[in-house]
């Protein structure tokens, strides 16, 4: 949030909240786009400067003043990371600053929240949740390394990115503070993980961090490194130094290769009607009157690499990487611009054997950097299936590919389907595991889906293991406990259609609770923590009168008005 030390600001403009919610979102973009970030790149340090643009914001209505910032940012970040791992593998350390004088990043803007509707501030909150878990997720697998350079005040989900980061370097001139003011300020919490990695990774003492997150003014200087809230400040006179230095310190830390040739990222090409979205390996169809829509991701087809060379040479036409890139931009599009679609039918098609050879391919040179970073993609992109507020069902029919990375769709799904055909062997679909399956894409808990599935249980996983490489019908990877379901042909149709009814006559609302609920049912980590507490209070929080009521906090903030709070403490 724009808070703390920093000065409050002006509204602008009294937008309708309707404007917030009917222009769709698109999250392609590239640098030469960019109008918030600024991307420099020298040997092995890149330096990415957050600079926004005022009069740049994704919707109308406020000015994202004092590098405060929106959706829009966010993604511009998003695309950002995503091209120094591809594009810059020699790069070891990200320097995060930012491009403005005394100020680092005064947060998400508070005007922009204050006209969004609820559904857009969650939506939010989650894909700046994701991008944040992104930069860590590369720093424990890739060996990317990021310093947050805070040369000025740092507030709200400012601090929040800079938390994100490995290490954080505040300048030390008396004024520039970090604080996370929106209890005080604001009436809600901080968005995007703010309390839970204060005390789950800089293990702030927990009556500091509760004097910390109740002020808004914020700590800084010395007194910020003994409360853990930043590894160490700096002079103005040798802040640059400082930076330079500790950058240097990390990138010595990476084994990420110094002379490796990157990877373009070219625009994410898709068609788009009224009722879908059409990629090359990647098909959307939206039935608005069942609610429902129905995502086929298609396995490769044509000659694939069979080695590095190869591999290096497809570059971003890759298979496994355009399909990731495909199935994320999908994800993105149908959470942000279809709320009204609850649930997502989880199909694929194609020849399970080339998706399972581009699986052997990807384990026998897992090491290389290219790979390292599309097998990357891949566990972020499936993670994003299983914190998306959607039911998912998987459907395997006919002309079905689960197989290995691919059946991790079925994985993901609340409930998967399978269709029987006894009397017609050659036809009946098939579900093949591969080593994917068991610890290479987990999910944001560190946990396979298979794990997750079977509570790690010893005999289910051995029995499962055990069946690597096997092509199982619906009889036996319903033995298996694979599929939840496997009706026969004479019976296909209509148990689809009436459990597929049945969710749809659901509360949303309850739905999005159980669903959460149930996918992380064993293990629990840092993000699972994030993304849990913003779930059931954050999405409280931000309905409730005191934060977003006439007089509630959010709402009457800048405007010189007080709030008024319900002293009902429930």
């Amino acid at each position: 949030m724009q808070l703390g030390t920093i000065p409050a600001l002006v509204c602008q403009g009294t937008p309708l909240e309707t404007a917030m919610t009917t222009d769709t979102v698109d999250y392609r973009t590239e640098p030469s786009q960019y109008r918030h970030w600024k991307l420099n790149v020298e040997g092995p340090i890149a330096t990415l400067a957050i600079d926004i643009n005022e009069d740049a914001g994704l919707r109308p209505g406020y000015k994202l003043k004092l590098n405060s910032y929106d959706l829009g940012v966010d993604i511009e970040l998003h695309d950002a990371l995503n091209r120094i791992r591809f594009e810059h593998p020699q790069v070891r350390t990200v320097v995060v600053t930012s491009g403005k004088d005394r100020v680092f990043c005064s947060g998400a803007n508070i005007f922009m929240l204050g006209v969004s509707s609820h559904a857009w501030k969650v939506n939010f909150c989650k894909f700046t949740n994701e991008t944040r878990n992104g930069i860590e997720d590369s720093s424990k697998h890739s060996g990317l390394k990021f310093l947050a350079a805070l040369n000025g005040a740092c507030a709200g989900g400012g601090y929040e990115l800079a938390l994100a980061c490995d290490e954080i370097l505040l300048v030390d001139d008396r004024s520039s503070a970090v604080s996370l003011p929106e209890v005080p300020l604001l009436g809600v919490l901080p968005g995007t993980g703010g309390l839970t990695r204060v005390t789950d990774k800089r293990h702030v003492r927990h009556d500091l961090a509760d004097i910390f997150c109740t002020t808004s003014e914020g700590v800084r200087g010395q007194k910020a490194v003994d409360w853990r809230l930043v590894d160490a400040v700096a002079k103005p006179q040798q802040f640059a130094a400082a930076v330079s230095e500790r950058a240097a310190q990390l990138a010595a830390k990476s084994q990420r290769p110094a002379n490796a040739k990157g990877v373009a990222l070219p625009r994410i090409e898709r068609t788009i009607s009224a009722d879908g979205m059409a990629y090359a390996f990647v098909n959307v169809a939206i039935d608005r009157a069942k609610r429902v829509a129905t995502l086929t991701v298609k396995a490769p087809t044509g000659a694939q690499p069979t080695d590095i060379a190869g591999i290096e040479a497809a570059g971003a036409a890759w298979y496994p990487l355009q399909m990731a890139r495909e199935l994320d931009d999908a994800i993105l599009n149908l959470r942000t611009n279809e709320l009204d679609i609850g649930t997502w039918v989880l199909k694929t098609e194609g020849d399970a054997a080339a998706a399972l050879t581009n699986d052997a391919l990807m384990l026998a040179h897992k090491d290389h950097w290219f790979v390292n970073e599309t097998i990357g993609l891949l566990r972020r992109t499936f993670a994003r299936l299983d914190v998306s507020s959607r039911s998912l069902f998987a459907l395997i029919e006919e002309g079905s590919c689960f197989a290995g990375t691919l059946a991790e769709l079925a994985f993901c799904a609340d409930r998967a389907y399978m269709l029987a055909l006894p009397d017609d062997a050659d036809k009946a679909p098939k579900l093949t595991l591969s080593e994917f399956n068991f610890g290479y894409l987990p999910m944001v808990n560190d946990q396979s889906r298979l794990q997750r599935r079977f509570y790690e249980e010893a005999a289910p996983m051995e029995a499962v293991r055990g069946a690597i490489g096997k092509a199982l019908d619906a009889d036996a990877a319903f033995a298996l406990g694979l599929v939840t379901a496997a009706p026969d042909d004479i019976d296909w149709a209509d148990e689809i259609r009436l459990a597929l009814e049945e969710r749809a006559a659901m509360s949303p609302d309850a739905l999005t609770g159980m669903e959460a609920n149930l996918r992380f049912a064993q293990k629990e980590n840092m993000a699972t923590r994030v993304f849990g507490r913003l779930t059931a209070w954050q999405n409280w929080i931000f309905q409730r009168p005191n934060a977003v009521g006439e007089k509630g906090a959010l709402k009457v903030y800048g405007k010189g008005d007080k709030a008024v709070f319900d002293m009902n403490r429930v």
